[in-house]
């Protein structure tokens, strides 16, 4: 028995600070894009051009990013010939609104926090039911990491659960295809009312790179008539893109 606790006391405490603490990740992340419209040469297209899934496009101010439906591929930035696009570590992309993933410059995500009613139903207590429509398993992967000791999600209470029937709601993962679009409806249906709708990837958001094709509906709010209270883009979104959405939806996050 002693054996084992001193084995305990020496290992020490593995759970990330966050969010006592900002995380330092590393540079290499492709997180927050930063635009300098000032630098973009005013004929040059080689970022629209070079863009898989059109989340790049051009007016006479300079270039305008989709962050709903970047893949952080960082082709783009690669092309451009006067450095006017870069990707940086900064893993806080999460948003409120759609209109506030479309970026001129910087991002500017506003406040994450529910309104008081739900943030006093939620803050302490939130269950959720993950809906994986269609996806490659790359956000789902990244999702369950959320649930091991490095991150410890449930320390917040914060939960996964098995049954709709016992979730404030549902985090959508995949552009929903034809084939999960009846099964995204039921789950929904089955969560009591009120309930959350968190959209995780830039399939879940606008379709990713498969946007446009016959057997997926591009996205969860082309595919169910519902409000999304958190979009939390990427391709997949680093586990603490998610996990800070998740806290500043709920008035938890950094001070």
């Amino acid at each position: 028995m002693f054996k084992e606790l001193f084995a305990r006391a020496r290992q020490g405490h593995h759970t990330i600070p966050y969010p006592r603490s900002l995380p330092v990740l590393p540079d290499r992340l492709r997180a927050a894009p930063e635009l300098d419209p000032a630098r973009c040469p005013a004929d040059c297209r080689a970022c629209v051009e070079t863009c898989p899934t059109a989340a790049i496009l051009r007016d006479a101010t300079g270039p305008i990013l989709d962050l709903g439906r970047c893949l952080f591929c960082g082709d783009c930035a690669a092309a451009c010939p006067a450095n006017a696009l870069r990707f940086t570590p900064d893993h806080r992309l999460a948003t409120r609104s759609r209109e506030a993933l479309v970026l001129r410059d910087r991002q500017h995500r506003g406040d994450l926090r529910l309104e008081a009613a739900r943030r006093r139903l939620f803050g302490r207590s939130l269950k959720l039911r993950q809906v994986s429509a269609a996806g490659c398993n790359a956000c789902e992967a990244d999702l369950n990491v959320l649930t091991t000791i490095g991150f410890d999600l449930g320390r917040f209470g914060i939960q996964f659960v098995a049954s709709p029937r016992h979730a404030d709601g549902i985090v959508v993962t995949g552009p929903v295809s034809e084939n999960m679009k009846l099964a995204l409806e039921k789950t929904y249906a089955a969560v009591p009312a009120p309930k959350l709708v968190i959209a995780v990837g830039a399939c879940a958001i606008a379709g990713g790179p498969f946007a446009g094709h016959a057997e997926v509906r591009g996205g969860v709010s082309a595919a169910i008539p519902v409000p999304i209270d958190l979009f939390v883009p990427g391709c997949p979104p680093h586990p603490m893109t998610i996990l800070d959405g998740l806290l500043g939806l709920l008035g938890r996050g950094p001070r």
